[in-house]
């Protein structure tokens, strides 16, 4: 052990100079023990890069409530598994969380009752692929449609946070929620999945370079700055280890027209979306999936003003003017599309904006005076009275109310998940004011922030 060793040299010391006469030896030992690096000496090995493949490798489950916590201790998942070994312990993280992603994949198929359809829908055998994820009337609802498009990142079709599914639950995190609650309220239903633009493959080794007998071909002032930087990255990268693992090296071999966010966007509208029965299109857009719905938007404007109804974005990161969107395009955003943004605002209320698009609504929060007033309701046994009280809020009677929706939040991740209530209801109106053969507006469609 480095720390035994370390020990062992300093009672080395504590002996000798105990010693009577060992003056010339202690100065020899004490002159040694300067010309020692004892940062080195204390360098710890980085274990194997290796990690379990199941949930149940890793000894942790989702309970009843979506959480995930250790099968053994009930603790929720902890990241600094292994002390000052960041690098290793991040390695860990991320193998969790493609079992994450792979355990979204299984609810949608189990529990939702979604299929998957591969993209290119003309994809080779041997070609890199997609795929995207359709309930049983996804292309066949001759009423509605929703699509929902997570934002940039790890994160696969049906999450909209992976961070949040591993330490929070699988609600505030995932898309299931939405999935449900669309088929309740009779959606079809898409789930994109824009993050999965390239196939991932190993790199062979490369032969050691042989120098040419005629010397390189560029001058040897230059190379040895060269190798000086990469070796100074080299040491930066691995200071904390003596023996550091080496990860490997990949390609990556782009899918064709998915092999960004927005090209599949595109691809999906053009392949899927415009191809369905339904009159009524809606979107869930967050983050990075509102700039990729306002790319299609302008590439696409004519259909999508024909097909689309309402789009609920949260926290997006769209740019009009960076992405040159026309006046009609602006126009059209600003009647059918509302961004619900992280803000110190209590939930719904309206909030300015520099940016001539669409209105900006707080997913902040409720005061904590209010959520008492209903928790305390419900535990004095008055599920009738909290429920009417619920009401009164703006939120919708749904089944199973999750009364920390009644927050908001300041957060990015969360904004889709305390939005959740606000944005069904964004669309039912919507859907009335067509049937009422009013015109849409946001500015009449939008919930109403509740005095606390």
């Amino acid at each position: 052990m480095v720390v035994n060793a370390y020990g062992y040299i300093i009672l080395i010391l504590w002996i000798t100079m105990a010693q009577p006469g060992g003056q010339e030896k202690t100065t020899a030992l004490k002159d040694l023990l300067s010309r020692i690096d004892l940062d080195e000496l204390m360098k710890k090995d980085e274990p194997p890069l290796y990690f379990p493949r199941t949930l149940e490798e890793f000894e942790y489950a989702f309970n009843d409530q979506g959480q995930l916590r250790h099968i053994k201790t009930g603790e929720p998942f902890v990241f600094n598994y292994r002390e000052d070994l960041h690098r290793w312990n991040q390695k860990r993280y991320e193998a969790l969380g493609e079992i994450i992603t792979q355990h979204v994949y299984e609810l949608l198929e189990k529990k939702c009752n979604m299929t998957k359809e591969i993209l290119p829908v003309d994809a080779s055998e041997d070609e890199p692929k997609s795929f995207i994820y359709l309930s049983k009337d996804a292309l066949n609802n001759p009423d509605k449609l929703l699509v929902l498009i997570q934002g940039r990142g790890v994160v696969r079709a049906g999450q909209w946070a992976r961070r949040l599914i591993i330490n929070e639950d699988i609600d505030s995190g995932s898309q299931i929620p939405f999935i449900s609650r669309a088929a309740e309220e009779g959606y079809g239903v898409m789930v994109l999945n824009p993050n999965e633009n390239y196939l991932e493959v190993e790199k062979p080794e490369k032969p050691a370079a042989e120098v040419s007998p005629d010397g390189p071909d560029e001058p040897a002032e230059k190379r040895e700055r060269k190798e000086e930087k990469e070796g100074k990255k080299k040491r930066d990268f691995y200071e904390k280890y003596r023996k550091p693992q080496k990860e490997k090296q990949t390609d990556q071999i782009p899918i064709r027209k998915n092999s960004t966010p927005e090209e599949h966007v595109l691809y999906v509208w053009d392949n899927f979306i415009s191809k369905s029965a339904a009159k009524n299109v809606f979107f869930i857009a967050h983050s990075y999936g509102g700039l990729s719905f306002v790319e299609l938007m302008i590439k696409r404007e004519a259909q999508v003003k024909s097909r689309v109804q309402a789009v609920a974005m949260t926290d997006s990161v769209h740019n009009v003017w960076h992405q040159e969107a026309g006046k009609s395009t602006l126009e059209w955003m600003q009647e059918h599309c509302c961004n619900w943004v992280s803000s110190t605002e209590p939930l719904d209320t309206p909030l300015e904006t520099m940016l001539p698009d669409c209105p900006r609504i707080s997913a902040g929060h409720r005061s904590r005076r209010v959520l008492l007033s209903l928790s305390l309701r419900i535990s004095m046994g008055w599920p009738r009275v909290a429920f009417e009280f619920a009401q009164k809020l703006g939120v919708l009677p749904y089944p199973g109310i999750n009364l920390s929706l009644l927050y908001g939040t300041e957060r990015h991740e969360l904004t889709s998940w305390r939005s959740f209530h606000s944005i069904f209801k964004f669309f039912t109106a919507t859907l009335e004011a067509q049937n009422s053969d009013t015109k849409p507006s946001t500015s009449v469609l939008l919930p109403r922030a509740v005095s606390s």
